[in-house]
């Protein structure tokens, strides 16, 4: 028996501008959990500090509390957008809520670092698991026009403000406890599986646009490539092994220097066995257009710096200056509200500027923030220094996020859309998994032992010279996008399936708005 598909229930009262009661149900189930997945990319920043005093962890060793959320979201997306084009939306969603609840309940009651450690990939897996299903599921369950372009509103409003919820939220918990931090999605995820059991449809008595079947011919061949999802999130992790063991061990230690051999190693399989098997998760030609890669470089350093910037401007205003949870949350906020209050007004900056030019000014604003950050000394200057460089960093996001998005996929033919989009996903998470490792690796170079207040400040400055040396590469990809032909504007056109479980159409160009 199969679970009845909600558009088919409520075509007429949509095409009159009313909702069905099943419809809003099934949207307040797959936004509630894009509020989950977005609000725990920034859920531990607030706690680092905690974790560390609990634990007994060294700089270097609770950053993969951030990062390996990052590495299971990003190495791990193409391979679950594949099991779920495999598999079923459904069937996959549902079983990811699950694992999602469990995962966060043992990283709650983790004693060990690495069970904490292995639980924060889980939940970034299961994250790339439910995130674009969720919209595959909207482009199904809603009719075309403005019934979907609704939902899809609505999906993105919860997307964008994930990232400043899971910040307020880390800081306000984190007093109590920081095991709280990450146990308080359970709960709430366990709400949304037993409504989902009842309202999410099942995905092969849909196909693109809700109209029936998937065709035959847009069917991914049955092939998972797990030696390809494993060997790529497993350079993923041995490089981020291998920087941040440098600062204890040196290059020739094997935890450091045979870690980023193996890294390497792993990569060049990854290449290797996408360029040979029949169904890769990467087609590497999708890469060659100036636009994707532009989009995805650019994407990785904003995404990247500001996260290595979060991760410094936490560690001093919490151990170096003693701020409490609550306060360093409100004073990081102001880089994460201008976003989710701007989030539905993005597609219409994109339409009236162009991408090319909001990315280049984008990038131009959190760039000219972290220059200003180098002037940082102790004690440290909040309202001159700070609050000014989270301001701009705020900014960037609003003018460049969405048009990234855009400019990404805008020159890909309809069926490679999808996969270019799970490339540029993936380019994002990786900033994500990168620069706050290289921030904490540098920053525990830097530091010298019983370091006074002053000294611990001025052991940053090579952390925020490596954020800044990003945003300025970001920057540069940013102003060589002015120089080429402006972006097309694609006419619209109806939903398309593709490999990577993710359907795209006209609506949702620049929906991915949470900053993994």
């Amino acid at each position: 028996m199969t679970r009845p598909h909600p558009s088919a229930t409520a075509t007429a009262g949509l095409a009159a501008g009313q909702w069905d009661v099943r419809l809003w149900a099934l949207l307040c189930v797959l936004a509630g959990n894009m509020l989950i997945d977005a609000l725990e990319v920034s859920v531990a920043v607030v706690a680092l500090p905690s974790i560390r005093t609990d634990l007994g962890l060294p700089l270097t060793a609770v950053q993969w509390t951030m990062t390996g959320f990052a590495a299971g979201f990003g190495g791990l997306m193409l391979f679950g957008a594949r099991v779920v084009s495999l598999l079923g939306r459904r069937r996959v969603y549902l079983a990811a809520l699950l694992a999602f609840a469990a995962a966060s309940l043992l990283s709650a009651l983790a004693q060990e670092p690495w069970l904490l450690v292995a639980t924060r990939l889980v939940k970034g897996f299961c994250a790339a698991l439910t995130a674009p299903t969720g919209l595959a599921i909207i482009s199904t369950a809603f009719p075309e026009g403005p019934p979907r372009s609704r939902a899809l509103s609505v999906y993105t409003l919860f997307g964008a403000v994930g990232f400043t919820t899971g910040l307020l939220l880390s800081g306000w918990l984190t007093p109590y406890s920081w095991r709280l931090t990450f146990a308080f999605p359970a709960p709430v995820v366990l709400l949304l599986f037993a409504l989902g059991l009842r309202l999410i449809p099942d995905s092969d008595h849909a196909g693109p646009g809700g109209t029936g079947p998937t065709p035959a011919h847009l069917k991914p061949p049955r092939r998972y490539d797990v030696t390809g999802a494993l060997t790529f999130t497993g350079a993923l992790l041995a490089l981020v092994q291998g920087v941040t063991a440098l600062p204890a061990h040196g290059w020739t230690d094997l935890r450091s220097g045979g870690a980023l051999l193996a890294a390497a190693a792993l990569l060049t399989l990854f290449v290797a066995v996408e360029r040979t098997t029949p169904a890769p998760l990467v087609r590497f030609g999708a890469l060659r257009g100036g636009p994707m890669l532009r989009s995805a470089l650019g994407a990785a350093c904003l995404n990247g710096s500001y996260l290595g910037l979060l991760f410094v401007l936490v560690h001093q205003l919490q151990t170096v200056a003693g701020w409490s949870p609550p306060r360093c949350a409100l004073a990081l906020a102001p880089a994460a509200v201008p976003l989710a209050v701007t989030a539905l007004r993005s597609g219409r900056l994109v339409a009236r500027f162009g991408a090319p030019r909001l990315i280049a000014a984008g990038a131009a604003l959190p760039f000219a923030g972290y220059l200003l950050l180098l002037r940082e000394s102790w004690p440290l200057d909040y309202p001159g220094l700070l609050l000014p460089t989270l301001l701009l960093v705020g900014a960037g996001f609003v003018l460049s996020f969405a048009a990234l998005n855009t400019q990404a996929t805008a020159r890909l033919p309809a069926a490679e859309r999808g996969a270019g989009s799970g490339l540029y996903q993936t380019a994002v998470q990786i900033g994500a998994v990168l620069t706050p490792a290289l921030a904490a690796a540098l920053v525990t170079a830097a530091t010298p032992a019983h370091a006074t207040a002053a000294q611990a400040v001025a052991a940053c400055r090579p952390a925020l010279v490596l954020v800044a040396a990003i945003g300025a590469l970001g920057l540069l990809v940013g102003l060589g996008g002015l120089t080429r032909t402006a972006v097309p504007r694609r006419p619209p056109a109806p939903p398309t399936h593709s490999t990577t479980g993710h359907d795209h159409g006209p609506d949702d160009e620049d929906l991915d708005l949470r900053r993994p």
